[in-house]
């Protein structure tokens, strides 16, 4: 079980891994050897709840796809167990950051000191260009 909260545990059967090869340089073994890792999520029937599935899938952006599954890939280290790591490490990360909720906008108004200050600042610029202006007409 991973802990993404006191409260929220993600049971480990629901992350489906995928050895693949990774790219890039390292000589002969990045040929032979499958380091990198695909981890698969499928949010739509996960055991979060739903406001931080919705969230999650906000987050997680081009990385859901069609059929709602969350895919990350990592392949930084050289090794299957570091990769698995990391990618379990960055998607715990991503499931906390949905789990916040956002702060709430509130409404406001600009000030009437705020309006006045505006519309004197135009008026300014106004002059100033008008200041500017060649007014001979020959």
């Amino acid at each position: 079980m991973l802990e993404i909260s006191p409260s929220i545990k993600i049971n480990e059967n629901e992350l489906h891994f995928d050895y693949i090869r990774a790219s890039g340089p390292g000589g002969q073994n990045v040929n032979r050897v499958a380091t990198a890792v695909q981890l698969r999520f499928d949010v739509r029937v996960s055991s979060l709840p739903e406001e931080v599935k919705w969230r999650l899938n906000q987050l997680a952006g081009k990385r859901v796809s069609v059929d709602g599954v969350f895919v990350i890939e990592a392949k930084q280290f050289r090794t299957q167990e570091q990769n698995r790591e990391d990618a379990i490490r960055r998607f715990v990360a991503l499931v906390r950051k949905a789990l916040v909720k956002p702060k709430a906008r509130k409404k406001t108004k600009p000030t009437k000191v705020s309006k006045e200050k505006r519309l004197q600042s135009k008026k300014r610029r106004g002059e100033i260009k008008k200041s500017r202006q060649d007014k001979s007409f020959d």
